[in-house]
Formats: C-alpha cells, sequence, structure tokens
C-alpha cells in the first residue's frame, strides 16, 4: 500500500512539474509585461494545482488568437459624412488631433465621421427617458447589446418595450454578457424570445470553451436604432441609476448620437452578433444614408482581445500626450498601466491642469484599495485627486483642452485595456466639451481634494493594505 501511494504521489508530482513548466514556458514565450509574468510564474510556485486553475481560467493571452474572427465585409458609406483620414484639412482638425485620428484609423480602422448629434446624458432618468422613448418609436430595427441587464423596474421596463416591438414586426436583437447577466431568471429571457426577440449571450461558461475564456467579457454598452440613433457610454441596464443602492444613486455619463457614426456603432454590434450567433448581416438597409446635424468629427473605437493593439488605451495615450492645458478624468477604477501614469505625470508636469475624478465608496474594496495606492504619487507631480461623496461614480469620461472628449465603456484599469471588450467614442468638438466640462465642475460641488500631506499621514496600516491590494493590479 505504501508502495502504491508512493508511486501515485511521485507520478502526480511530476505530471504536474510537467505541466506548470510548460505553462511557464509559454508565459515566457508570450513575450508578456514581465511584471505579469513575473507575478504568475509566482502564483504556479507558491499555489500548486490552484495556480494552474487559475491559470486557465483567468491567464491565457488570447489577443494572439483572436476568439473574435471579423468575417464582416464594412459598408463604406458614400456620403460626404465620412471624412477622408488622409488628407484631413487644417482648418477643420488642429494637426496635433489628426494625429490621434490618423493613429485610431492605422491601429484599429477607426474612421472619422463628421456632421453628428451629440446629446450627452448624465442622470440615470435622463438616459432612460430618452432611451426608451427612441425604442418606443423604432420603426426597423434594434440592436442591444450590454454588460449587465437587471431583472429590475428598468431591466423589465426593457423586456416589455422589446417584447411589444418584436410582436410589431421591429426586428429586435440582443447581446448580454453571460457574467453580467447570470442572475437574470430564465422567464426574463423565455419572455422576450417567445415575442420574438432575438437573444445571445456572450461567452457562456457552461462550456468547457466558455469556463477557459471567463476572463474576457463584454464590457460594451450599445443601442442602435434603425441604423440612425445610437447610444454609448458607462450606463447598464439597472434601477441604482435613478433611485441608487447602499452606494447612493449612480453618476455615470452616456451620449446618444445621430449621423454618420453611428454605422462604426452598428458595425461593431454585427461583429459581435456574427460571434455568437454565427450569422454574418451585411444588409445595406443597416446602413441607412445619415443626416447631417453639426461641424463636428467623431471616431468610433472598439478594443478587445479580438483587436491587434490595445487601442483605446493608446488612444487615451495619445489624447494625453497632445493635451495643453488641461485634463479631465472621470474614473470609477483607477488601475492603469505604468505608460498611463508616465503620461498624466509627465503632462503634469509641463504645466497640464491635470484632475482625477473617482468615487470614495466603491462597489470593489481591492480595486479601491490598489487605486488609492497611486495617488500619492500622482499628487507629488502636481495632479489633482478628487473623491466623488455621497453617491457613486461610475461614469468614464476625459476631455482635452475642451476640444476632445472621451465617453465609453472602458474604465481606466488593465481589464478594461486588455482583456475586456470595449468601446469609446472620441469626439472632436468644443461643444461636446464644453457641456462635459460644466458637468465635472458641478460634480467638483460634490467632492473633496485630497491633501498631499494629509494623505501622506494617513494611517499606516491604510498604506500597507492599499500596498498589498497593489500587487494584484496586473491581474485585476
Amino acid at each position: 500500500m505504501d508502495i502504491f501511494l508512493n508511486i501515485l504521489y511521485y507520478s502526480f508530482t511530476a505530471i504536474y512539474a510537467y505541466i506548470a513548466i510548460i505553462i511557464i514556458i509559454t508565459i515566457l514565450m508570450e513575450n508578456r509585461n514581465p511584471v505579469k509574468s513575473l507575478a504568475w510564474i509566482m502564483i504556479m510556485l507558491l499555489l500548486p494545482i490552484v495556480g494552474i486553475i487559475f491559470f486557465i481560467f483567468f491567464g491565457q493571452n488570447y489577443r494572439k488568437k483572436k476568439i473574435i474572427q471579423n468575417k464582416l465585409k464594412y459598408l463604406p458609406l458614400t456620403s460626404d459624412c465620412i471624412y477622408d483620414i488622409d488628407n484631413i484639412n487644417s482648418e477643420d482638425m488642429p494637426k496635433r488631433f489628426q494625429k490621434l485620428a490618423k493613429m485610431l484609423h492605422t491601429n484599429g480602422g477607426s474612421q472619422l465621421f463628421n456632421g453628428g448629434k451629440i446629446d450627452v446624458l448624465t442622470t440615470g432618468t435622463a438616459t432612460f427617458d430618452a432611451l426608451f422613448n427612441d425604442l418606443m418609436n423604432a420603426k426597423e430595427h434594434i440592436h442591444i447589446e450590454f454588460y449587465i441587464i437587471e431583472n429590475d423596474e428598468v431591466g423589465n421596463k426593457l423586456c416589455e418595450i422589446l417584447s411589444q416591438k418584436a410582436k410589431e414586426g421591429i426586428r429586435v436583437r440582443l447581446i448580454y454578457d453571460y457574467l453580467g447577466g447570470w442572475h437574470l431568471p430564465p422567464f426574463w429571457k423565455k419572455n422576450l424570445i417567445d415575442s420574438g426577440v432575438f437573444v445571445q449571450p456572450f461567452l457562456a461558461t457552461n462550456s468547457l470553451r466558455g469556463l477557459s475564456m471567463i476572463n474576457y467579457r463584454n464590457h460594451r454598452k450599445l443601442v442602435i436604432i434603425d441604423g440612425k440613433i445610437g447610444y454609448t457610454g458607462g450606463v447598464n441596464i439597472a434601477e441604482r441609476y435613478r433611485k441608487g443602492n447602499r452606494l447612493g444613486r449612480w453618476r455615470d455619463t452616456f451620449m446618444r448620437l445621430e449621423g454618420a457614426a453611428v454605422h462604426a456603432m452598428q458595425y461593431s454590434f454585427l461583429v459581435d452578433w456574427n460571434f455568437v450567433d454565427g450569422k454574418a448581416i451585411t444588409d445595406k438597409k443597416y446602413y441607412p444614408e445619415p443626416g447631417y446635424y453639426e461641424d463636428n468629427f467623431i471616431q468610433i473605437v472598439s478594443s478587445g482581445p479580438d483587436t491587434d493593439w490595445p487601442t483605446i488605451m493608446q488612444g487615451i495615450i495619445s489624447a494625453i500626450a497632445i493635451a495643453e492645458k488641461e485634463i479631465f478624468i472621470h474614473t470609477p477604477y483607477f488601475i492603469p498601466p505604468d505608460s498611463i501614469i508616465t503620461a498624466l505625470e509627465t503632462a503634469a508636469l509641463s504645466g497640464v491642469d491635470v484632475r482625477i475624478l473617482t468615487p470614495q465608496h466603491s462597489d470593489s474594496p481591492l480595486v479601491s484599495a490598489a487605486s488609492r495606492s497611486y495617488f500619492e504619487e500622482l499628487m507629488k507631480s502636481g495632479i489633482k485627486v478628487y473623491f466623488y461623496k455621497y453617491n457613486f461614480l461610475h461614469s468614464k469620461a476625459i476631455v482635452i483642452d475642451r476640444c476632445l472628449s472621451i465617453i465609453g465603456t472602458a474604465n481606466m484599469d488593465n481589464r478594461s485595456y486588455e482583456q475586456d471588450y470595449e468601446i469609446s467614442a472620441f469626439i472632436y468638438d468644443t461643444k461636446t466639451a464644453d457641456t462635459l466640462v460644466d458637468n465635472y465642475l458641478k460634480d467638483l460641488n460634490c467632492s473633496k481634494e485630497l491633501n498631499i500631506n494629509l494623505w501622506h499621514h494617513r494611517p499606516k496600516i491604510k498604506k500597507f493594505a492599499e500596498s498589498l491590494a497593489r500587487l494584484f493590479s496586473p491581474l485585476l
């Protein structure tokens, strides 16, 4: 018996060592960030068996594997609303922004559109009132994609509207992230399907393939109505945006868009639909001739494990680098890569007014603790850091020099830039920027600025906890 147990023990040890070595070699050969590589190697060595399980679920790099293959051929518009990216008039766009626009086009294929109508929505009531009204007036089709849909008053209202429109003969397609919507009861989805709504989860974890990709989630929020109206931003379908929860009412930023740039939103949705449903939808009816509304420029930028580059992150770094006067940032989670930290500190040290507004109380204690470990270093460079009090700030928005606005779904963290499927609008428009800045300044009235001296002398136990949480930042 002892011999058998010894054979079993040594056999298991040999197999585990072989698998661990193969994984470590794979990590090294992929030339990842050295800090992340070292973190995974330490996990493999210090947590036998558990380390392998963690790596299978959370550690694989799918960017090179292209789990979403783009089988759609983009339908270029013949309208004047698409601007020739290679021949931008300096009178229409300053040269410093031209470089950004060309970079986003080169690394992510983001076309430059002009003539859009943009409405910025900053409260849950205003957002859902506008959204539900547009949905009720849909004539041809509705395409919806959300990370989280709650089974509450707002979620049920959405279900009711979509079911009604489907019964009227409107083609309705809905994508929800499988983990984000895991708690939706079966009857919620069944009611939609029975009404004629086409419903698909994104990367369901009820299969071996789904479990191995559990760390890659669809964080996009998109609504496209008749190919003419589009919505995106940080809002999920949940009542907490109107009535709040234990963190208070959720403050977020959502945008309503009309014009040619809606076609880029449509394209992004249909690429995702092709992945979840297996059908390539290329009918031109989904890209109706757009109207021209105002003199502005818009790029819709998608990023995720399916793109060659971390496009949104590169866009934000470039935007920070070209700032001359001010950078105002909304973010609920702040665990950025070193490249963004360096860009922000460089901007502040060169005289740019850099402000970061983040919530005082978070729905993720670990992420919040890790975020706070960065603040003292940032403040030393001249960056102003503010805590949003009373309610929860979930907005993801950046304004550069009151000329460029970035509104989207990406947080300032490694997960958004490298692991989640995200979408952001880069808007070259002073009117939109002024609106966002006005709202930002109102938010500052509900915030407190951190004092570097007081922050430095906060209890050491807090500093230790924050530093400990920061060790996990490459994996968060």
